[in-house]
């Protein structure tokens, strides 16, 4: 039996993230699907953007890290695609702070080069979500890291099981329909969210972990 791990947007809060992974430990193998966000608004996104390029601390484990919203604003502005303003006042200044106020350029590329989806057997783990209508080759990058579901949406999503972060509420993690939303707002309550699936079985997580420091 193997499991994958989707855990929700993290904005800096190395703590929580930490915990997250020594509740995971125990499982002993299988694959962590962070699904982005994580730099911006919260105290130590350098931390977090640290741990996650170091990697997992044994072969057991495999990590893939997605691309979300506030990666790609981060690398755009200091690219000069975006205004430096805009990132700044969207979290982009509890950032510079954690770096003390230069990013380095390996952080960055590596924040560029994230991919922005994942598939499995059952699953599709992308950061925010996918567009209705559109094919899923036709999907561009802006949906599927800038999305927004309502509560009640769901789809057939090509016959897989979506897993998202990116807006948050008190409510999530929930499954809705064909939908699991992770993202339980840990910037702002303090709660970091996962949400676990057995590998062989189809559909929604077989449990939640949820952890507050």
């Amino acid at each position: 039996m193997s499991f994958t791990f989707a855990i929700g947007d993290i904005h800096g809060c190395l703590t929580q993230l930490e915990a997250m992974l020594r509740w995971i430990e125990p499982y002993g193998r299988g694959t962590v699907v962070f699904l982005g966000d994580y730099v911006d608004r919260g105290p130590n996104s350098r931390g977090v953007v640290e741990r996650l390029i170091a990697g997992p601390k044994s072969p057991e484990w495999k990590w893939i890290a997605l691309k979300g919203n506030h990666e790609d604003m981060m690398v755009g502005a200091m690219e000069g695609r975006y205004e430096e303003s805009w990132w700044l006042a969207s979290g982009g200044i509890e950032t510079v702070q954690s770096y003390g106020g230069l990013i380095p350029q390996a952080h960055l590329d590596w924040a560029d080069r994230l991919p922005l989806i994942h598939s499995d057997q059952y699953r599709m783990f992308v950061h925010a979500g996918v567009k209705d209508g559109v094919y899923l080759e036709d999907q561009t990058p802006h949906d599927l890291m800038w999305t927004r579901f309502t509560p009640s949406d769901s789809n057939e999503f090509w016959g897989k099981h979506l897993v998202h972060g990116h807006t948050p509420s008190a409510h999530n993690p929930r499954t809705i329909g064909n939908r699991t939303n992770v993202d339980s707002a840990c910037v702002f309550d303090g709660r970091l969210s996962c949400a676990v699936f057995d590998d062989d079985v189809p559909g929604a997580p077989i449990e939640f972990i949820e952890v507050k420091t």
